[in-house]
């Protein structure tokens, strides 16, 4: 049997979707498990043992004209039996009607209904507030494979990580002091926590942890507002951030993050990263993203606060309703409302 799991775009969405073969493989060991990604999302599936082939949907192939097509006609020449479409859009739309596969799967939706044998619809709720999780293994339910929720997983190799403790040494970190990676920035604006907060959000860490070492997470473009949240620190913070001390590729990232004691900031890929190793993380989640979605696996260890939490009365339509407003309700989710939680989190590590 040869099995193609589609899910492009987003690293926290091919992580998270990588669970699907941890599963398959257990239900058919001798199954082709083949993933198809983009290019850029890859490091953080690197190694993982349960999938066999990787195909990339690259940036030159997004941007030439029949690029999409060119991917199609491969993908339908590998004879695939069964197409999970994770993604669920145009682009994998398009690769599952062409595939050829005798079973296609995905998630219901009205107008693209006709290209899957079998539709999946989405649950509203979960026992065990993992949405992300719970709509993946639903996918499976067509294959009559019924799995309990499973946590993603990165395969780090033996010297990425003696590598990564010596890169930290090097940069004059010890590593028998608490190091906390901070997610400063989102992925864009309305993911991010407004700069003057999380300068507080990392002035609290200093106050509870006073022997913390402090790692910003961001790429090089995100480097002067980076610089901002810094330099609105106070002093004393300022002396334990470890500004220059970055990984320089996602993979260095993951290793460098294997050795942080938490990973603490905005709600994104990172805070999705950190869990998978097993690194605990108090995330914030920005205004218009749903929580109970994304709040994978949140207890005491892995905290995940929401201005929802806080100001239910506000919330009258489903979060995503307010994406354009992401920045104005920013200003409503001042660090006082869970300055506590945070603390309570600190002491506990």
């Amino acid at each position: 049997m040869k099995i193609l799991v589609i899910q492009q775009k987003m690293i926290g969405d091919v992580l998270t979707s990588s669970i699907l073969f941890e599963v398959l493989r257990h239900e058919y060991p001798k199954a082709q498990l083949d993933y198809l990604i983009n290019d850029y999302t890859y490091p953080v599936v690197e190694n993982n043992p349960f999938i066999d082939n990787f195909i990339f949907f690259t940036k030159k192939e997004e941007q030439i004209k029949h690029g999409l097509f060119v991917l199609a006609k491969k993908i339908k020449a590998q004879q695939y039996d069964v197409v999970i479409d994770v993604y669920s859009k145009l682009s994998s739309n398009i690769i599952s009607l062409y595939s050829g596969a005798k079973i296609k799967i995905s998630y219901y939706k009205l107008y693209t209904a006709w290209i899957y044998n079998e539709n999946v619809k989405r649950k509203k709720k979960s026992k065990t507030n993992n949405l992300a999780i719970t709509h993946r293994l639903k996918l499976l339910c067509p294959l009559y494979i019924d799995a309990e929720p499973l946590q993603p997983k990165i395969y780090l190799s033996k010297q990425e990580i003696k590598d990564s403790a010596l890169f930290l040494t090097q940069n004059k970190l010890k590593l028998e002091f608490p190091v906390f990676m901070i997610s400063v920035l989102g992925s864009t604006k309305n993911k991010t926590y407004p700069f003057a907060f999380m300068a507080h959000v990392v002035d609290t860490i200093v106050e509870e942890q006073p022997k913390a070492q402090l790692l910003f997470n961001y790429i090089p473009n995100q480097a002067e507002d980076a610089k901002t949240i810094f330099n609105l620190c106070k002093p004393k913070t300022k002396d334990q951030i470890y500004f220059n001390v970055f990984g320089k590729s996602l993979r260095q990232f993951l290793a460098i993050t294997y050795h942080c004691d938490a990973l603490i900031g905005n709600e994104g890929g990172a805070v999705n990263m950190a869990k998978a190793m097993k690194v605990k993380t108090f995330s914030i989640f920005s205004p218009w993203i749903d929580k109970a979605s994304w709040s994978l696996f949140e207890e005491e260890k892995n905290i995940g606060v929401h201005l929802k939490d806080y100001y239910p009365e506000y919330y009258t339509k489903p979060e995503k309703q307010y994406k354009k407003e992401a920045l104005q309700l920013y200003q409503l989710f001042k660090p006082e409302l869970f300055s506590n939680q945070l603390k309570t989190f600190l002491k506990a590590l």
